[in-house]
């Protein structure tokens, strides 16, 4: 099942997508705590052609964003960075997601904005403590992410949350496929910038299972309906080439993974 997220009489919806239309979900008008019991029933309204609809990132109200650092090996290997034992974590919120539809902002203060598809995960049902066997029934969908990075930033100390904060920055996909629609293990993704790939994997190149995070995170904090977890990128990225390889104003910046979609922003410098 493919969800929607989009805006309708100035407010933020959730609804399921059928042919050219979208229904709403009775009894929510986004993705948060107060929802879970909405999409379980999921009681849909009439349908709303979805043309002329303004897309919003999967969750445009989340509570909570949970990043995940150094998942690949290959972007480890790029890094000359150690496998971490334990996930690399740090957040971002809310006021940073733009969605399929707009311009990722550019900051004056950096010349270093780099790219970093990542398969998003997005929480429906709440809880603490969640073994790995039952992650899944905890997840409303995935969806697509790029986890923009502003690299002079994030390096000025070795927490990265300078870096990887900035508001309306990182695009987050409208589109969510619910779990059973995905197939973690044979899932490609990749990266365009300007049409070349710049970055190639697979979803079973995780270090850290969707699974193993949604239990390693439910340790410490109560996951609630909205939260979103991007999972961490491939190898590839612009700081690490050589050249290195920075999205400029203009550019287009592809991610897609396979079986969830294609999220495509164009990049502006930004207004100081």
């Amino acid at each position: 099942m493919r969800y929607l997220s989009f805006e309708w009489e100035g407010r933020p919806r959730i609804g399921v997508l059928d042919g050219a239309a979208v229904r709403p979900i009775e009894g929510t008008n986004a993705l948060v705590p107060e929802s879970e019991g909405a999409l379980r029933e999921q009681r849909l309204g009439p349908p709303i052609e979805r043309a002329g609809l303004r897309l919003l990132p999967a969750s445009p109200r989340a509570s909570r964003i949970f990043c995940v650092g150094l998942n690949y090996d290959e972007h480890i290997l790029e890094t000359g960075r150690e496998k971490p034992e334990y996930p690399v974590l740090f957040p971002k919120f809310a006021s940073n997601l733009v969605g399929p539809e707009d311009d990722i902002l550019l900051p004056a203060e950096s010349a270093q904005i780099d790219y970093e598809g990542e398969l998003a995960v997005v929480i429906g049902r709440a809880g603490r403590r969640i073994s790995e066997e039952s992650a899944l029934q905890h997840v409303f969908g995935f969806a697509v992410a790029n986890d923009v990075t502003v690299r002079d930033y994030q390096y000025k100390t070795h927490q990265w949350l300078q870096g990887k904060a900035w508001d309306r920055s990182t695009p987050l996909s409208a589109e969510i496929v619910s779990p059973e629609s995905l197939d973690l293990a044979t899932s490609g993704i990749r990266t365009l910038l300007n049409g070349q790939t710049v970055q190639s994997s697979t979803l079973d190149h995780l270090i850290f299972t969707v699974p193993r995070l949604i239990a390693l995170l439910s340790v410490f904090t109560r996951l609630e309906c909205g939260d979103v977890i991007l999972t961490g990128t491939p190898g590839g990225v612009g700081y690490r080439r050589d050249p290195q390889l920075f999205i400029q104003p203009g550019d287009e910046v592809v991610v897609e993974v396979d079986g969830v979609g294609r999220l495509a922003n164009r990049a502006r410098s930004e207004t100081p």
